[in-house]
C-alpha cells in the first residue's frame, strides 16, 4: 500500500513538473522553421527513393502546423495532393515505442514503409525488432496513439509510462532474444534479419 502511494506521489509530482514540457509531435527548430518535421527530410522520398533525402529550405510546405521540406517541386506537389499518405506515423516519434505507449524523440534516417505508411525508428535495432511483429505493433501502437498518446507532450507521456508500464512490455534484450529464437527456428521475416 505504501509502495503504491509512493509511486502515485512520484507520478503526480512528475506530472506537475513536466506539464507543458515537450511537444506532442517530434519536430525541431531550424532557422525560420519552428516546427520542422522529419528533421528536414523529404517525406515523399522515403516512398519514391526508398531512402532518407534531405529537403531544401527553399521548397517547403506547411501542413497541420508543421513544416515539411522537399528535394523537388514535384515531391512538394505530391505531398500537397495527399498529405496523409506521406505524414509519418505517430507524429514522427519512434514506432517501436508506440506499442508501449512511449514517445521517443528520434532522428528521421532509420525508417520502414509498412502497408504504405511511414514509420520512423531511433536505431536499426529498434526497426528490426519492430518489424518482427509489425502487424501487432501497428494494431497496439495505433490504439495507444488514439486513446492515450496523440495530444500529450512526450515528456509527460514517457514519465507516466516509465512509472506504469503497459501490459506486455518487453525490453530491448527480450526482443533481441526473441529475434534470435525466430532466426534459429527459421521463422524470422527477411526484413527483421
Amino acid at each position: 500500500m505504501i509502495r503504491s502511494f509512493r509511486r502515485l506521489a512520484c507520478a503526480l509530482a512528475a506530472t506537475a513538473l513536466l506539464a507543458g514540457c515537450g511537444t506532442a509531435r517530434n519536430t525541431v527548430a531550424d532557422g525560420d522553421d519552428a516546427a520542422l518535421m522529419l528533421r528536414g527530410n523529404d517525406p515523399v522520398a522515403y516512398f519514391t527513393e526508398k531512402r532518407a533525402v534531405r529537403g531544401s529550405p527553399a521548397i517547403e510546405a506547411t501542413h497541420d502546423g508543421v513544416t515539411y521540406r522537399f528535394a523537388s517541386a514535384t515531391n512538394r506537389a505530391a505531398f500537397l495532393a495527399n498529405p496523409a499518405r506521406y505524414e509519418p506515423a505517430y507524429a514522427g516519434f519512434c514506432a517501436s515505442g508506440a506499442p508501449y505507449a512511449l514517445k521517443a524523440a528520434i532522428g528521421a534516417d532509420v525508417f520502414y514503409v509498412y502497408n504504405d505508411r511511414l514509420y520512423l525508428f531511433g536505431s536499426e535495432r529498434s526497426r528490426v525488432n519492430w518489424v518482427m511483429d509489425a502487424a501487432e505493433n501497428v494494431r497496439v501502437g495505433d490504439a495507444y496513439w488514439a486513446n492515450e498518446m496523440k495530444d500529450v507532450p512526450y515528456r509527460l507521456q514517457n514519465a507516466k509510462r516509465y512509472l506504469f508500464k503497459v501490459p506486455g512490455y518487453k525490453t530491448d534484450a527480450e526482443l533481441d532474444a526473441e529475434r534470435e529464437r525466430r532466426r534459429a527456428a527459421g521463422t524470422l521475416a527477411r526484413d527483421a534479419q
